[in-house]
């Protein structure tokens, strides 16, 4: 594993990893956070995908992790878009320059599924795999969920964001810290039926125009999201090549899965290889 500092479009400096070695690998894959979740959690699949002959990359979103740099939150200006256009674009474009001519794919994780239409630069991809990624809008939540979901978006964001400047997630143990304009802008979206596209509709026609081969993995037991959501989002990519399954924690010879179950080691042998079959398929007709 290798560090690195990548510079979004606006300077802002991004703590990225990169697994493998860009001189031998066959093709190039991007691994796109959760909300809220440190590009760590994926180390063990990117070590393991570095390992099968890729190179691999991983960063924080700015505001997290490392890409935090010890700063506080409080007025730090940006939302999602932010994060999908300014690094993710950044972090793509930076992969594409360490392997001129070889194809490149995305592995996106809940919100890293929702925004690769957005992202500049995503018309070259090879391959898209996104999972547990799905409409979080909150008639899409899953029924245990729901029925609490009301607490954080009516009483625990509105509070606590006033308060800090920003989303102190980590001590209320809510999906993490997050800079104001980005929980913001997340609960616009997960207040609206039609989840991103009612709120920012002019990317609905983008997100139409994708084209890559794109598999969808869902997990029959998510405990934040639906099937209903997933097949939500994922029919926005109406121009994709789309392969849909939903895994059980019984393919996994296990008795949980979840929602951030797949990037877990103990899937090692059952789950990763399942993705990665089909990836190899995709790149492979996806070389120069």
């Amino acid at each position: 594993m290798q560090p690195h500092a990548i510079p979004a479009s606006d300077g802002h400096l991004l703590a990225a990893r990169a697994y493998g070695e860009p001189r031998r690998a066959r093709a190039g894959v991007l691994i796109v956070a959760a909300m809220g979740v440190e590009q760590t959690y994926y180390a063990e699949f990117a070590h393991w995908l570095a390992q099968r002959g890729l190179y691999v990359l991983s960063f924080d979103y700015r505001g997290v992790g490392h890409s935090r740099g010890g700063r506080s939150l409080r007025g730090l200006e940006a939302d999602i878009r932010t994060w999908a256009e300014r690094d993710t674009a950044a972090a793509l474009a930076w992969l594409r320059d360490q392997l001129p001519g070889r194809p490149l794919a995305w592995i996106g994780h809940s919100l890293g599924g929702q925004i690769v239409g957005m992202v500049p630069g995503h018309e070259s991809l090879a391959a898209v795999i996104t999972v547990t990624a799905a409409s979080g809008y909150v008639g899409d939540n899953a029924p245990a969920l729901r029925r609490r979901v009301w607490l954080f978006w009516d009483v625990a964001v509105p509070l606590a964001t006033a308060l800090f400047g920003y989303f102190p997630g980590r001590r209320l143990r809510m999906v993490g810290d997050l800079p104001a304009g980005v929980i913001r802008q997340w609960q616009r979206w997960c207040r609206s039926p039609d989840y991103l596209f009612g709120v920012e509709p002019e990317l609905a026609a983008v997100y139409a125009a994708c084209r890559w081969p794109l598999l969808a993995l869902a997990a029959s037991d998510d405990e934040l999201l639906t099937e209903r959501g997933w097949r939500k989002l994922h029919a926005h990519y109406s121009g994709a090549r789309l392969t849909a399954e939903v895994l059980t924690p019984a393919d996994g010879d296990a008795e949980r899965l979840g929602h951030f179950g797949f990037f877990r080691r103990r899937f090692a042998d059952t789950l990763w290889p399942r993705a990665a079959q089909w990836l190899d398929a995709q790149l492979l007709q996806g070389s120069p």
